[in-house]
């Protein structure tokens, strides 16, 4: 208990200091929203109008202390503020559908990816030399080592374009309102989703497979595992119990990782698939200078990285005694 204290007093320091970076590099763009809404207009709105484009989204003057200051204490109340590039709406209505299609989407390519790489990799160090350590992991880290863009675009054109199996955008139709009770919503969300969530999982097993395997191989040389071995248990028990309990240790620091910035969307993949995540917004935010909706994003996955983190703190506390 005592270990898992002093890692929440870590993330606690972390995310104060990641808030208040959250403030200061944003300012550091150069121009501002209302600048870049004020030139999209290209001389159409008055002049005037600037300042009270600027008090509007709560771009406050006076010095950036009182500025930080404001920021915090509207933070503490849940404020972030309304979004420029979607203006009026505010920063969580924004943020909100886009989080839940992303945590949809990649999270459970995520989770999918590391389940399936994580159990390849156990049987492949425990039958080196087989079809698996042979054949599948060699293909797997190959596809791994190509640009994600160019599978993800690679598989729209001959699954989309050409075979015309599946839609090529967007998370589902857009003629169809949004109602999980009707089973043309969900078959239509089904089918925007596959192709970019078999994109994710195809180019990130080879990582999972190959990173287990190295781990698990390294342990089955350790004198507890020929111990148990010799001590007559099982292969089954000796595998996973005694030899995948330790090598996993690693793998879940990298997973705990990966969920922590499933948040942020995988970016080329929403891009390509013009799927309306987390990545996607993010993109609309940075391209309009929309401060409050790049930093409502931002904070989001610095926050949801602190917590994986200590969830994999939690982890290693069970699975490893040595961390009690």
């Amino acid at each position: 208990m005592r270990f898992l204290l002093r890692r929440f007093s870590f993330y606690l320091v972390a995310a104060f200091v990641a808030v208040t970076l959250n403030f200061f590099i944003p300012r550091l763009m150069v121009g501002d929203p209302v600048q870049v809404m004020f030139a999209q207009f290209q001389g159409r709105m008055d002049p005037r109008a600037l300042e009270s484009l600027k008090e509007t989204f709560g771009f406050v003057q006076g010095p950036i202390l009182e500025q930080y200051v404001t920021y915090l204490s509207n933070l503490a109340r849940g404020n972030l503020g309304l979004s420029v590039s979607f203006f009026p709406v505010p920063v969580n209505e924004v943020i909100a559908p886009s989080l839940v299609w992303t945590l949809r989407l990649i999270g459970l390519a995520t989770i999918t990816s590391f389940g399936i790489g994580i159990v390849l990799g156990i049987y492949a160090a425990w039958r080196r030399g087989g079809v698996i350590d042979s054949l599948l992991l060699p293909i797997a880290s190959a596809v791994g080592a190509f640009p994600f863009f160019w599978i993800a675009m690679l598989v729209l054109y001959i699954f989309g374009l050409v075979l015309k199996w599946f839609p090529i955008g967007h998370a589902y139709d857009v003629a169809l309102k949004v109602d999980w009770g009707n089973p043309e919503f969900v078959n239509s969300v089904i089918r925007h989703a596959f192709l970019p969530m078999v994109t994710v999982v195809f180019t990130a097993i080879g990582g999972w497979l190959l990173g287990m395997r190295n781990n698990m191989i390294g342990v089955l040389s350790q004198d507890y595992v020929t111990m148990a071995q010799a001590k007559g248990l099982s292969d089954w028990r000796v595998m996973i119990t005694y030899a995948a309990r330790n090598a996993i240790l690693p793998s879940v620091t990298a997973f705990s990782m990966s969920l922590g910035f499933v948040v942020g969307g995988a970016l080329v993949v929403e891009l390509v698939f013009a799927y309306p995540g987390m990545g996607f917004t993010l993109l609309k935010a940075v391209q309009g200078r929309d401060y409050p909706l790049m930093q409502g994003v931002f904070l989001l996955i610095t926050l949801a990285v602190l917590a994986a983190n200590f969830l994999a703190d939690v982890f290693y506390v069970i699975l490893d005694p040595r961390a009690r």
